[in-house]
């Protein structure tokens, strides 16, 4: 019997929740195509959601009214905000999950959406009508009829996994590849990829020597990735400690024996890695220099007996990962579960997407997560998240949901992708933000919740709580900023911090511009205007936020000069169809990504990697003629 829907999800990792709960809220009706129900949502990895500017992606999720932050919250058995030390801007937030309670918690908040049909089963067709979708095959031969498609694939296309020099196929442990897809959509005219990730060992809790082994515990007060969490009931489960170790020389030895069994090395696989994330013996390769190399050891449950070997991700043989181990600070009599290893798999190189995510060369057809080149689960989502709107808001006739890289770390994610394409997978990093103290973890609601109401994925009632907490940051900085704190109040707390002392009052803001004074401290104060600052006294979300605005407000003006500055170029549009190679004064490289590309506007233009400062001088005289 043949089906009909406004959506189809091929996939439901990380991105494909997002965008069946972003097209479901929407009002569309949505089928989720998962080979396995009960694997909805499952960590192929690192049972941990965040880290370094991934904990930004996921804010922003959140901020949007994605799904991600709050099944974190939920699974969470360890909260840390990392980069403390250094400035606001790269603050990130990060959780160690339950593995087997994410899943069960992406399960439920999939199920409550009553306009989503799980279809277990895989596609292997599209079917494309006058270069638009039209309907999917599955591997059961049920024809889906559809308005769009939206492909989340994750490492399952061809898949192939790599321990040594055996390769199973499968895009997962203990899990099939899909297979099919790629040749189609081949066939349909798309330029294909091989990538590779891999994953380290699981090892048995109990044969770990934990008492000499350093400890990582997590916050005192955890704070959640929702906004929408309730900070009074957080953490909802029982917090544990992660724990640290190091590889030595003698490890790096053991390792180096399997270098002519390694399926790297000997060119059995074809992918190429994760610079940034890479395999422990590509690590002693590529950083002789280095004696050790950090080791986090992390629990993937509360009731689970497996630990993480964070940052020993390998496919060298098994026997080899093992005696490697028994080298190991507290690992010396460990048992291995199951080995680590490396799984190939297909990709769909991201210049063939436009910003929304749509393929240019089929219309309503969607890439979302590592079928765009992108490793990680935040990555991941915060692509299906804007997969799944801009979908729906076709279907809709609303407007497309496009950021610029000056609104957020999602922005500048699908920009770089877009423009700059990838031919190894792309991770997320402070770095890649030109406006990151722009761009905090801390205000992505502030910054991002008008899109969520826009597209019906934030309530009009929690919208305006927003708002409200925005106006409440305006009145205090207001207050701030009039209010003075005499000499003689203040000094003391000046020389304690080993300041200057002031001759006269100052108002608070220009006090808490020093570098070394907190704004609590002075808040902390006896002082007749007690009674004026007690909101802010007693709201320490409002005290961060304000005096992050008043220490860096030099910096932050400057970001916001510069934004404003560029943005005059990504309002001067390209019309879509423009026939770059008839511009003969171009440069060749300039004219053959241009074409590749086709950008929106003169600002994408200029990002674009090999289109010079001079092409776009041409292009400017061009459009104006």
């Amino acid at each position: 019997m043949n089906k009909n829907y406004d959506i189809v999800v091929v996939g439901a990792g990380h991105a494909g929740i997002e965008a069946a709960c972003a097209s479901a809220k929407m009002g569309l009706q949505v089928a989720l195509v998962t080979m396995e129900k009960n694997a909805i949502g499952r960590m192929s990895c690192n049972p941990a959601v965040g880290g370094t500017a991934k904990g930004h992606l996921v804010r922003e999720i959140d901020a949007l009214g994605g799904v991600m932050g709050i099944i974190a919250d939920q699974s969470g058995i360890q909260f840390r905000m990392l980069n403390r030390s250094k400035g606001p801007a790269v603050w990130s937030p990060r959780s160690q999950n339950d593995r087997k309670l994410y899943t069960e918690m992406a399960i439920k908040v999939v199920d409550s959406y009553k306009n989503i049909t799980v279809v277990e089963g895989s596609i292997v067709e599209i079917l494309v009508e006058n270069k638009k979708v039209s309907a999917v095959i599955t591997s059961e031969n049920e024809l889906i009829y559809c308005n769009a498609v939206i492909i989340c694939s994750g490492t399952f296309l061809n898949g192939l996994m790599h321990t040594g020099l055996i390769a199973v196929s499968g895009g997962r442990f203990g899990e099939m590849p899909s297979t099919g897809l790629t040749e189609c959509l081949v066939r349909l005219g798309f330029e294909s990829g091989r990538l590779k990730t891999g994953t380290p060992p699981r090892l048995n809790k109990n044969s770990i020597n934990w008492a000499i082994l350093e400890v990582q515990p997590g916050d005192e007060n955890p704070q959640p990735f929702s906004f929408r969490t309730d900070t009074s009931e957080f953490p909802y489960l029982p917090q544990v400690n992660c724990h640290i170790t190091y590889t030595d020389a003698s490890v790096h030895s053991i390792l180096e024996k399997g270098f002519n069994e390694s399926p790297m090395f000997t060119g059995l696989i074809r992918g190429i890695g994760p610079r940034y994330c890479p395999s422990i013996e590509d690590k002693i390769v590529r950083f002789k220099d280095k004696e050790r190399h950090h080791l986090f050891l992390e629990p993937e449950g509360l009731d689970s007996d497996l630990i993480y070997l964070n940052g020993f991700s390998t496919s060298l043989p098994a026997e080899v990962q093992l005696k490697a181990l028994h080298k190991i600070k507290g690992l010396e009599e460990v048992e291995m579960i199951r080995p680590g290893y490396a799984v190939e798999y297909d990709f769909f190189p991201p210049h063939q997407v436009d910003l929304t995510l749509e393929t240019k060369l089929i219309a309503g057809l969607y890439f979302a997560g590592q079928i765009n080149g992108t490793s990680g689960y935040e990555e991941a989502a915060a692509q299906g998240l804007v997969a799944g709107i801009n979908a729906a808001a076709k279907i809709l006739q609303m407007e497309e949901f496009v950021l610029k890289r000056s609104e957020a770390y999602i922005g500048v994610m699908i920009d770089d992708l877009v423009n700059k394409s990838t031919e190894e997978p792309y991770r997320m990093f402070t770095s890649r933000a030109e406006h990151r103290l722009l761009l905090r973890q801390d205000n992505a609601d502030l910054r991002l919740s008008y899109y969520g109401n826009k597209y019906q994925l934030i309530s009009n009632e929690l919208f305006g709580q927003i708002k409200a907490k925005k106006k409440k940051i305006e009145e205090g900085r207001g207050l701030l900023e009039t209010i003075k704190i005499p000499s003689n109040e203040i000094n003391h707390l000046l020389v304690k911090i080993g300041e200057s002392e002031t001759e006269a009052s100052e108002v608070i803001a220009k006090l808490v511009k020093r570098p070394e004074l907190k704004l609590k401290e002075i808040l902390q104060l006896k002082s007749e205007n007690d009674f004026v600052l007690s909101e802010i006294k007693n709201n320490n979300y409002l005290i961060e936020q304000l005096e992050i605005e008043l220490k860096y407000e030099g910096y932050i003006k400057r970001q916001e000069e510069v934004v404003k500055k560029v943005e005059k170029f990504e309002t001067l549009n390209i019309p879509l169809n423009f026939n770059y190679l008839i511009l003969n004064s171009l440069s060749t490289e300039g004219r053959e990504k241009l074409f590749k590309v086709k950008p929106r506007s003169i600002g994408q233009a200029s990002r674009i990697s090999g289109v010079t400062a001079s092409d776009i001088s041409i292009l400017l005289v061009y459009l104006r003629k």
